[in-house]
């Protein structure tokens, strides 16, 4: 459910903000692209992500 909240979101995004910084993970700068492709690939960064972006309100 919150994988199709953040696919709505990021399909909605123009191209050039998804270049751009959504959260920082472990003092790591997080875009909408890496934060995509994490999700898309159902990885461990995936989960903490999508769980931060609803954490945080964006999703």
């Amino acid at each position: 459910m919150t994988v199709d909240r953040f696919m709505k979101v990021y399909s909605n995004l123009p191209i050039k903000i998804r270049d751009e910084i959504v959260l920082v993970l472990d003092g790591k700068p997080i875009s909408w692209n890496v934060a995509y492709n994490e999700i898309k690939h159902n990885t461990k960064a995936g989960e903490t992500i999508i769980s931060k972006l609803v954490e945080l309100g964006v999703i």
